[in-house]
Protein backbone atom coordinates (compact mmCIF):
# COMPACT_ATOMS: atom_id res chain seq x y z
CA UNK A 1 0.00 0.00 0.00
CA UNK A 2 1.38 3.38 -0.97
CA UNK A 3 1.30 5.90 1.54
CA UNK A 4 0.67 9.59 0.85
CA UNK A 5 3.80 10.62 3.96
CA UNK A 6 4.17 14.20 4.76
CA UNK A 7 8.10 15.56 5.69
CA UNK A 8 6.95 16.52 8.74
CA UNK A 9 5.18 14.70 11.69
CA UNK A 10 2.38 15.84 13.62
CA UNK A 11 2.37 16.42 17.42
CA UNK A 12 3.40 13.08 19.40
CA UNK A 13 -0.11 12.64 21.29
CA UNK A 14 -1.54 13.12 17.69
CA UNK A 15 0.80 10.73 16.13
CA UNK A 16 -0.32 7.96 18.46
CA UNK A 17 -3.95 8.45 18.03
CA UNK A 18 -2.85 7.49 15.02
CA UNK A 19 -0.52 4.64 14.98
CA UNK A 20 -1.46 3.08 18.00
CA UNK A 21 -4.28 0.72 17.69
CA UNK A 22 -6.96 -0.35 20.13
CA UNK A 23 -7.08 -3.41 21.33
CA UNK A 24 -10.39 -5.29 20.68
CA UNK A 25 -12.96 -5.81 23.17
CA UNK A 26 -14.75 -8.88 21.30
CA UNK A 27 -11.63 -10.11 19.27
CA UNK A 28 -13.82 -12.37 17.58
CA UNK A 29 -16.48 -10.24 16.24
CA UNK A 30 -19.82 -8.80 17.96
CA UNK A 31 -21.47 -11.03 19.97
CA UNK A 32 -24.29 -13.24 18.47
CA UNK A 33 -22.22 -13.02 14.58
CA UNK A 34 -21.63 -16.87 13.78
CA UNK A 35 -17.97 -17.83 13.73
CA UNK A 36 -17.52 -17.89 9.87
CA UNK A 37 -15.56 -15.64 9.24
CA UNK A 38 -12.74 -15.22 6.44
CA UNK A 39 -10.33 -13.71 9.08
CA UNK A 40 -10.25 -12.27 12.27
CA UNK A 41 -7.85 -8.74 13.59
CA UNK A 42 -7.22 -5.96 11.45
CA UNK A 43 -9.46 -5.54 7.95
CA UNK A 44 -7.20 -3.15 6.60
CA UNK A 45 -3.56 -2.85 5.29
CA UNK A 46 -1.02 -1.95 8.14
CA UNK A 47 0.17 1.47 7.74
CA UNK A 48 4.47 2.18 8.36
CA UNK A 49 4.21 3.13 11.79
CA UNK A 50 1.22 1.21 13.19
CA UNK A 51 1.74 -0.93 16.28
CA UNK A 52 -0.24 -3.01 18.51
CA UNK A 53 -0.60 -1.76 21.91
CA UNK A 54 2.07 -3.97 24.70
CA UNK A 55 -0.50 -4.15 27.12
CA UNK A 56 2.41 -4.41 30.56
CA UNK A 57 4.51 -1.53 29.43
CA UNK A 58 4.00 2.05 30.06
CA UNK A 59 1.77 4.17 27.95
CA UNK A 60 4.49 6.94 27.22
CA UNK A 61 8.08 5.00 27.78
CA UNK A 62 9.93 8.38 27.55
CA UNK A 63 8.26 9.74 30.86
CA UNK A 64 9.13 6.96 32.41
CA UNK A 65 12.69 6.07 31.66
CA UNK A 66 15.05 4.85 34.08
CA UNK A 67 12.14 5.63 36.66
CA UNK A 68 11.83 1.95 38.82
CA UNK A 69 8.30 0.56 39.50
CA UNK A 70 6.89 0.22 43.18
CA UNK A 71 6.80 -3.01 43.07
CA UNK A 72 10.18 -5.39 43.12
CA UNK A 73 10.71 -7.73 40.14
CA UNK A 74 7.88 -5.41 37.96
CA UNK A 75 10.46 -3.44 35.41
CA UNK A 76 9.83 -3.68 31.86
CA UNK A 77 12.53 -5.94 31.00
CA UNK A 78 11.24 -6.70 27.19
CA UNK A 79 12.31 -3.23 26.58
CA UNK A 80 16.02 -3.45 27.37
CA UNK A 81 18.87 -4.45 24.90
CA UNK A 82 19.49 -8.63 25.01
CA UNK A 83 23.07 -7.76 25.65
CA UNK A 84 23.21 -6.33 28.84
Amino acid sequence: MDENRDAYTDLETVESQRNDLIAEEFPEGPYGTSLNTESLGKSTPWRKDQRPPNQFSYENRELHAGIKRDYPGEDDKRNEPLNQ
